[in-house]
């Protein structure tokens, strides 16, 4: 059932009765924990010691081959040579290898370690303002410098693009954590980065582009007329609010223009969700420790790369038969998986990125300028929409407003306040622990923390002052934007 958190907690002064009754509550509970000597441990850690050495790649344990990427030009099958002015050889590489383990480079490791092992915590305060049998646990991604996943990928990406010469990468971002997360690592390997940020974001989201400023990286809101592909879109709409897809088009296009530049995408290609499966690695090491079996695994999608990297690990028991609901979360106002076609579309608006077989809106789809600026791209990650269309893993979208009061309930309990991304997720699993309440169950549900809402707070303030608006993306826009498809 549709389960409305203000039942739950009300959103208005610290006198509220009902918030007052909670807190009291829960303070009881801690007493008498304390009184017992019951008190658990909230947070599991790993040793760096105990870090993983190796990332995970899914491909050899799939139900069947990925199909294969195409080029924008010919629409043929891509061979390394044609990636060769986006990325380097060793991402290439990665993209396309069958092997099940790689090793993660000690100068990677080297530098993981300044916040990793990151911690799975239970989140016991929410359990008990629910009234639910279930556990909940969340892996905290929201502890690394850049305060998301994002980090994750984008040291590995500066790292290989280092080794092989570039001196400059090119990159977009929706809400700023992935363009954050990439300035800290060029500036980790003396790199120059150029960020084509969404504009509504830009606007939306000015401390996050004084982060990527005091990392080094030069900012720039998309669409731009600093390239083809952005003043062909100012040409058309000079209001335009900017995507994800077009600030690929300008990242893309301006890479390929220099030798000494290469491009890096923060999720959606196969070598990114590589990297992240750091998280679900180290999610199953601490789930061991405490002799936890998940029976929930949820997680944000807006590309999929924290959905993926958090849940892949755990995909070869799944795939064994094991019971493990795999839930993905998206917000109706860009409805991929939920409301998509599977078919192959561009990765960009101004089709000069590859063709990819994936769930999508359509390469030309423009969504509302939701505060989860994250979740705002056109398609998801091939990996993942496999699994998908193979019935491996589930899709739920929401408004925005519900989003928040989970959100709120969250801060509220747990205490971190969840960037608009995360409260999606957040938003899943209080549905799902009611359902466990209602039905009786005690389920394990864990989910990525995949960041903090620290530079979301003007988010929060339209929430509070009830100016947040619910989008629903209107079934003939979403109609016409696939009319667009490649023919392939």
């Amino acid at each position: 059932m549709s389960v409305s958190i203000k039942h739950t907690l009300l959103f208005s002064t610290h006198t509220d009765p009902v918030t007052e009754t909670i807190f009291k509550n829960l303070r009881l509970i801690n007493l008498k924990n304390e009184k017992e000597g019951t008190m658990e441990e909230r947070k599991i850690y790993l040793s760096e010691a105990e870090m993983p050495r190796q990332w995970y790649n899914i491909q050899p344990d799939l139900p069947k081959p990925l199909p294969p990427p195409l080029h924008p030009g010919t629409k043929q099958p891509l061979g390394p040579q044609d990636l060769a002015p986006i990325f380097p050889m060793g991402l290439i590489e990665q993209e396309v290898s069958q092997q099940r383990w790689i090793d993660i480079p000690e100068e990677v490791l080297s530098i993981y370690k300044l916040w990793r092992p990151t911690p799975l915590c239970r989140a016991k305060r929410l359990e008990e303002a629910l009234k639910t049998p279930a556990r909940i646990y969340y892996k905290n991604e929201s502890v690394s410098p850049a305060g998301s996943h994002k980090p994750n990928t984008a040291v590995a990406q500066a790292y290989y693009n280092k080794k092989e010469g570039v001196k400059r990468l090119t990159t977009e971002t929706g809400a700023g954590q992935w363009g954050s997360a990439l300035a800290f690592g060029c500036n980790l390997f003396g790199m120059e980065c150029r960020v084509y940020m969404v504009k509504v974001s830009y606007q939306q989201k000015p401390y996050r582009r004084m982060l990527m400023e005091t990392w080094g990286a030069a900012v720039t809101p998309s669409p731009s007329d600093k390239t083809e592909a952005g003043k062909k879109i100012l040409a058309k709409d000079p209001n335009s609010p900017g995507s994800l897809g077009i600030a690929i088009s300008e990242a893309v296009e301006d890479a390929v223009k220099r030798e000494d530049s290469r491009y890096s995408l923060g999720s959606v290609l196969n070598h990114v969700i590589l990297h992240q499966t750091i998280v679900g690695l180290e999610t199953k090491a601490q789930l061991k420790k405490i002799g936890a079996d998940p029976d929930i695994l949820i997680g944000c999608v807006g590309g999929g790369s924290n959905f993926s990297g958090f849940s892949f690990p755990f995909f070869p028991e799944k795939k064994e038969g094991k019971k493990i609901r795999f839930i993905a979360v998206e917000p109706t106002a860009c409805p991929t998986l939920t409301k998509g076609l599977y078919r192959y579309d561009y990765g960009d608006t101004a089709q000069i990125a590859p063709i990819v077989k994936m769930y999508t809106l359509g390469h030309n789809f423009i969504p509302p300028g939701i505060h989860a600026g994250g979740l705002r791209y056109h398609g998801d990650a091939p990996l993942l929409c496999l699994l998908y269309d193979e019935g491996f893993v589930e899709a739920v979208a929401y408004h925005q407003n519900p989003v928040f009061e989970a959100a709120m309930l969250f801060a509220r309990t747990e205490g971190t306040i969840p960037a608009p991304e995360t409260a999606h997720a957040i938003k899943a699993v209080i549905d799902e622990a009611i359902k466990c309440k209602e039905r009786k169950e005690e389920k394990v549900i864990v989910f990525n923390f995949s960041g903090h809402g620290h530079f979301d707070l003007s988010a929060y303030d339209s929430f509070l002052s009830k100016k947040l608006e619910d989008f629903e993306y209107p079934e003939e826009k979403i109609k016409e934007a696939l009319k667009d498809l490649p023919k392939v």
